[in-house]
């Protein structure tokens, strides 16, 4: 028996189970190995069933239970139907017996139970014990349920809980992986499967051999802390956890070491004195963030190899200054740019913002799709493609075969989030070896910066630009919309501008759920703050949007009525107060990205910045995620935040092919573990062609072919 054996081998699957298994991913016995416990149960002490005695007492707390008892009254399955539009649901009762106590159990949705169960037999009960309606007779409630023969058991130690595969029901997953190790112990010893770790590793960090540590979380020893195991802290775990991230940050940093090796066809030639002409040029002062992350950039293009940096920076914190000034130093060096934006509107704006602050001094050109099917482009890709064009923006109509590029020297990725590893790539393959830029206004959790963008170099804008004031965030329900009327208003009167955001442009599905729509109560908005508005939405031509953009920014209208479209790249100063409708349906990190559409100028003539989220009926998870977004405007802790509320794939989008799937690490919870991962990555990888390396080389071998040839 080994590991890598088909499921079909292990013993208890015949062919009908075995699909079934399949069907859910698991083809080998590795597969079923890697299925962890959901929880652990604390069977290592016996109790006892409450008597008569007890019912005058307070000896007896609610809580788990473990209890050897017999059943008697076993009842057939009553089944009952559930609420309209529910399926119907059981019930099984039985009565367990103690010596003289006797207390009721139920079991739920477990029919086959009354079939299975006999009277009169002991069985090992395992459950919460509870009054019925809160003081009426204890009562064990859905008890894990095992016979016993012969000798009374002294507990049951340390019970994993799993969930079920596919259609596999949990206690069978259970008898399975049972089954599973002792037949590999069985067959090859205690070192069942091949140690990769290095034993520096090993050593430095007191993990357990990986053996060891899938037999522990599979059958934890009675010593081990419950707590820990629930908690996924234990050793064994950590084993785990930090072994899956050590091999994939392994992959990370044998790519970063390829790609440093090939340098760079072109040069830039810009000295220190280049680089402060070109900040002499901007109407402001640079922050001390953006001077930092600026000379780590003139760093990166004056070196050889090809730059790889990821510059975060918090909703306004002058990112696309410092990819305008490497695209100026690039031009001068007699290099092109390209910078990509997600969508029409972002690239638009940055297209016009860049033409005001370089145009005179370099060729700018815009490529979209529409702009394409209003005109032929090809005078306009006719100059990329011979070099009369030194910057071009666009969407991802620049990462399509008709765009060609001369001499692309410097590739710019806005809102990398929006994107996939595969766009990023196809950009930087439109030059040779070009230098990368990537940018995101939208704060990545640190866990995920390491893994997803952990072949890049990492600049943080922690630094906001001066007179940025503090933005006010108040949630409420539709109860408060009158209080935010008024408050929007007085905000209106002194100059102000604002922004109403709605989470659909009309009905639809979203009516029946009550979500307001920006065609049916847009109007009524517009009628109550008694003010000059404008409707903008991603349906609307690009010529209305621009000019109702256009009339918002120079304030022939004071309300702007729009969806999420404005979420990124829209940059009014006087804009101070926002309303969010159907708040409970954004998510964290969006409605962040929102709020920093208000209080970026520094009049205080205007009012303080207010941002108020109006939810309609939020879901538990709703309302701890507005109260997390009212009660801070720290991006990066927001973004960690909304991570462990939805997990990383959820905050990336299902677009990001990057981002990689863990089986054991937790990338909120085992923090640490990927931080170590890391910085032992980075050291490993000199020791990987050592004969004591041999195992890991071959573990990497499977999961990267010919990346260490």
């Amino acid at each position: 028996m080994d590991r890598r054996d088909p499921i079909t081998t292990a013993r208890g699957v015949g062919p009908v189970l075995g699909r079934r298994l399949a069907a859910a991913g698991c083809r080998r016995i590795a597969d079923l190995l890697a299925h962890l416990p959901l929880r652990y149960e604390d069977r290592r002490t016996l109790g006892r069933l409450p008597g008569a005695e007890d019912d005058a007492k307070e000896s007896v707390q609610p809580g788990p239970l473990t209890v050897v008892a017999r059943l008697e009254d076993l009842r057939r399955p009553v089944f009952l139907k559930g609420r309209a539009g529910r399926r119907r649901f059981s019930r099984v009762e039985a009565v367990a017996r103690d010596g003289a106590a006797r207390v009721g159990v139920v079991w739920f949705n477990r029919p086959y139970l009354a079939r299975q169960l006999e009277e009169g037999v002991p069985y090992l009960l395992h459950g919460p014990l509870r009054r019925r309606g809160g003081d009426g007779p204890w009562q064990l409630s859905n008890p894990s349920v095992e016979r016993i023969g012969g000798e009374e058991p002294d507990g049951g130690g340390l019970r994993p809980v799993y969930g079920r595969i596919g259609e596999v029901p949990p206690s069978r997953v259970a008898r399975l992986v049972a089954d599973a190790i002792r037949g590999l112990r069985d067959t090859s010893g205690p070192e069942w499967i091949e140690e990769w770790l290095p034993r520096e590793e090993r050593t430095k960090h007191r993990l357990p051999r990986l053996a060891e540590a899938l037999t522990e979380v599979h059958s934890p020893s009675r010593e081990t802390s419950i707590e820990d195991l629930n908690a996924r802290r234990s050793p064994a775990h950590a084993r785990l956890a930090y072994g899956e991230f050590l091999l994939q940050q392994l992959q990370l940093a044998a790519a970063r070491r390829q790609r440093r090796r090939s340098g760079k066809p072109h040069r830039y030639h810009a000295d220190a004195a280049a680089w402060t002409a070109a900040t002499g040029l901007l109407p402001f002062r640079l922050t001390g963030g953006q001077e930092r992350v600026l000379g780590e950039i003139a760093d990166d293009l004056g070196r050889k190899e090809p730059m790889l940096r990821l510059v975060q920076g918090d909703v306004g914190s002058g990112k696309t200054v410092l990819a305008a000034l490497s695209c100026l130093i690039a031009a001068r060096s007699d290099l092109q740019s390209a910078l990509m934006a997600p969508t029409e509107l972002l690239a638009e704006q940055h297209f016009v913002s860049l033409a005001r602050l370089l145009g005179s001094r370099m060729a700018i050109a815009l490529v979209t799709s529409s702009q394409r099917a209003a005109s032929d482009g090809g005078a306009v890709e006719e100059r990329i493609a011979d070099g009369g064009i030194d910057l071009v923006v666009g969407t991802h109509a620049l990462i399509e075969e008709r765009t060609r590029f001369a001499r692309l020297g410097l590739a710019v990725i806005d809102e990398q989030h929006r994107f996939g590893v595969v766009q990023r790539q196809s950009l930087a393959g439109k030059g040779f070896r070009p230098d990368l830029l990537v940018m995101t206004a939208t704060p990545i959790p640190r866990s995920l910066a390491l893994t997803v963008y952990g072949d890049l170099d990492v600049s943080i804008l922690d630094e906001m630009p001066p007179g940025r004031r503090q933005i006010e965030t108040r949630v409420t329900t539709d109860g408060g919309m009158e209080e935010a009327v008024e408050e929007v208003r007085r905000r209106l009167e002194s100059g102000g501008r604002a922004y109403v955001v709605f989470p659909l442009i009309d009905g639809g599905e979203g009516a029946a759920a009550g979500l307001p729509s920006l065609m049916e109560s847009g109007p009524k908005w517009a009628r109550a703050l008694a003010a000059p508005s404008g409707i903008v939405h991603g349906r609307l031509g690009r010529q209305e949007r621009d000019e109702t953009m256009g009339s918002f920014a120079d304030g022939s209208i004071q309300v702007l009525l729009a969806t999420t479209v404005i979420e990124v790249g829209v940059d009014v100063p006087e804009a101070t107060a926002m309303v969010i409708l159907g708040a409970e349906r954004f998510g964290l990190a969006q409605l962040h990205q929102l709020r920093g559409r208000i209080g970026r100028g520094t009049d205080p003539a205007l009012g303080e910045p207010l941002c108020i989220a109006i939810a309609g009926e939020p879901s538990p998870e709703a309302e701890r995620r507005l109260e997390v977004f009212a009660a801070s405007t720290d991006g990066f802790r927001i973004a960690e935040e909304d991570m462990r509320q939805r997990g990383p794939g959820e905050v990336l989008g299902t677009r990001q092919a990057g981002l990689p799937r863990f089986r054991f690490g937790d990338l909120a919870r085992d923090w640490s573990w990927l931080v170590a991962a890391r910085q032992d990555a980075a050291e490993l990888l000199d020791r990987l062609t050592d004969p004591e390396n041999d195992a890991l080389r071959r573990q990497l071998g499977r999961r990267i072919p010919g990346l260490l040839s």
